[in-house]
Order: structure tokens, then C-alpha cells, then sequence
């Protein structure tokens, strides 16, 4: 299997990390209540685990979930409050703001249990306090509202918005540029990438597709220079394979997204290790010296 990523001259595979898949999580179709606690325990249980590489670099195992609806980014948001001991900021690519008041969303039989959606979950996250109020990113966006208070509630949880036209005026260096001023790289991250982000021309298989989208070149292009955040779970949803294409354009956009993620995440953290080991090594020479008269 070719693994090496040239762009970043090193194999996420054969590193000094463990990559698992963890198999699906198994949840029931028949109760959101419960499908939510399912995802909810199974996020907490894997995150909580010693990682494979002991290294004070790396305290904790990054999930990379694949799905899939994106209402999973609330359990795993959920999870990473309790891991992390508090709020995490939300690097969002998406068409669409998934911050929609359940109440202004369209429901035929209103519930608490139809509140939680997959247009919902990030309103719902940030009322319970775990999205970072202020340091949080959508990019992509380009779709319809109810009226410019969905702007207002937007706003009202601490999103930063880009819009899909920004690139042209922006470039994919302006959009970089921007998520990392708003970000920072020590900040906890989640990033969560809807493949709807990506036109419809090239990703068709997803269930809400808005015309005007990224590139898939455009989309690597910004993931690959945003490195430096320190993303602690991401995701890739969105992606319906059977409204993909005879080519499957859509699983293989999904596919390098993830390769991109984690090649990302061995880099950083390689990185962040060599630049650890060093300073140790610093001190002890220092401290390993005698005073000479």
C-alpha cells in the first residue's frame, strides 16, 4: 500500500503512531434519545483511553469518525468536554451553518427528541457549553436562511463565518490565513468537515447539496496548511454513497480528506515531540555542567 503523503514527506502508517479502526459504534434507528446516549458513551469510553504512544506530547487517542449524519459532532463534542475539562473551539466546513434553532427548524411532529438533528447539534453544543464562545470557524458557506436572524443566532454561540464566495476574493492562503488568526494552534480544535463543503459537481453523494461549492483541491489545499492547529477529534460526514457517482468521486474526496487528517496529526505531533526531546536534552546538559574556577 502506497501510504507515504509526499507533502509532508513521512507515512501516517509505519510512524511512531498506532492507527485502529475502531469498527461503528452500535446504535439503535429507532430512538434518538438513546442512539444519542449510545454515541455519547461510546465517544467518552475510546477518547478516555491510554494512546498506544505514551509521550506527554500526547496524553490522549484522537478520533477520526467517518459517517455518516452530522448530528455525531454533539456526542463527540460531549466527549471532549469531559476529556479535556472544558469548552473546545469548532473549525466547521460546511455548506450549511448547523447552527439552526430546533424550534425554526421544520418538523411535522415537534419533540425534544426531534431537536436533536443534524442541523441542530451544533445550537444544542453550545448551549451546554462546550463549544469555545469566540474562537469557533465556519467555512463554506453558502446557504439559504429563514431570514437574518439565523445570522443573529449564529453569532449568538461565537462562529466565525466564511463565506464559499470568500475564496475568490481571499484565495485558499486569505482562508487559511483567517481560520488560524481566529484559532490560534494551542486552542483545543474540533474539526468537522460536512463533505458538502465541496461543490455538487464534484461530490454529488450527499443528501443536502448546495450549488457553488470548494474544489476538492481547494478544500486538501486549506486542510494541509492547518497543521499547526491542535485538533483534538475530527469528522467527515455527510457522505451518501448512494447518491454518489458511478466513480464514487464523492468516498474518494471523503477518503483523502481522512488520509489528510491524519498525516496532519502524526506531523504535528512528530513535530511537537522532536521539539520536547530537544528541550530536555537542553536542560540536562545544562544542569550536567560544572561551575570551573
Amino acid at each position: 500500500m502506497r501510504g507515504f503523503n509526499p507533502r509532508r514527506g513521512l507515512n501516517p502508517y509505519s510512524s511512531p503512531y498506532t492507527i485502529l479502526d475502531c469498527g461503528d459504534i452500535p446504535i439503535t434507528p429507532f430512538d434518538n434519545a438513546v442512539a444519542l446516549q449510545q454515541m455519547s458513551e461510546a465517544f467518552l469510553e475510546l477518547g478516555s483511553r491510554d494512546p498506544a504512544l505514551s509521550h506527554k506530547t500526547n496524553t490522549r487517542p484522537k478520533l477520526l469518525t467517518l459517517g455518516g449524519d452530522h448530528s455525531i459532532a454533539l456526542p463527540a463534542l460531549r466527549a471532549l468536554n469531559k476529556i479535556y475539562g472544558g469548552p473546545v473551539a469548532v473549525l466547521h466546513f460546511d455548506a450549511h451553518l448547523d447552527t439552526w434553532h430546533p424550534a425554526k427548524y421544520p418538523s411535522a411532529w415537534p419533540s425534544s427528541q426531534s431537536d436533536f438533528n443534524h442541523g441542530s447539534m451544533f445550537w444544542m453544543a453550545s448551549n451546554e457549553g462546550l463549544i469555545l464562545n469566540g474562537s469557533s470557524v465556519h467555512a463554506g458557506l453558502r446557504t439559504r436562511l429563514l431570514g437574518w436572524e439565523d445570522y443573529d443566532d449564529d453569532e449568538r454561540q461565537g462562529f466565525m463565518r466564511i463565506s464559499a464566495d470568500g475564496i475568490d476574493e481571499l484565495g485558499t492562503r486569505g482562508i487559511i490565513d483567517a481560520i488560524l488568526n481566529r484559532i490560534g494552534t494551542e486552542i483545543p480544535t474540533y474539526l468537522s468537515l460536512d463533505i458538502d463543503v465541496l461543490d455538487p459537481g464534484l461530490c454529488p453523494g450527499t443528501g443536502t447539496p448546495e450549488p457553488g461549492g470548494w474544489t476538492s483541491r481547494e478544500v486538501i489545499r486549506i486542510l494541509r496548511a492547518l497543521e499547526s492547529l491542535n485538533v483534538v477529534g475530527a469528522d467527515i460526514v455527510e457522505v451518501a454513497p448512494a447518491y454518489d457517482g458511478d466513480g464514487e468521486q464523492t468516498a474518494l474526496v471523503a477518503a483523502q480528506v481522512g488520509f489528510e487528517i491524519l498525516t496532519s496529526w502524526v506531523g504535528r505531533g512528530l513535530s511537537e515531540m522532536k521539539r520536547i526531546d530537544s528541550q530536555g536534552e537542553e536542560k540536562t546538559e545544562v544542569s550536567g555542567k560544572k561551575d570551573e574556577l
